[in-house]
């Protein structure tokens, strides 16, 4: 449990061994829902676009793939790919 402190202009401050567990930063978008008895819900609203995107760095980092050769690779499957479904012979 922690308290915490609405300041000028609605602004709080989250105790900074929170926002060290949970990695979390300035900018960072929350989601506040009312739970209608007088309390609070609080979560991160994580981008799903920084989420895949720290994923695939994981993956990347594991297999020791550097980007270039994730879009060169993306670029060769994508001319199989044509070639499969739409080349004529």
């Amino acid at each position: 449990m922690a308290n915490i402190q609405i300041r000028s202009k609605g602004s709080i401050t989250l105790p900074v061994n929170l926002r060290n567990k949970y990695d979390l930063n300035e900018g960072d978008v929350f989601s506040l829902i009312d739970m209608g008895d007088g309390s609070f819900l609080l979560t991160p609203k994580r981008s799903e676009i920084k989420r895949l995107g720290d994923k695939l760095t994981t993956v990347l980092d594991a297999e020791n793939i550097s980007l270039d050769e994730l879009l060169n690779g993306l670029d060769e499957e994508r001319e199989r790919y044509y070639q499969d479904r739409y080349a004529h012979p």
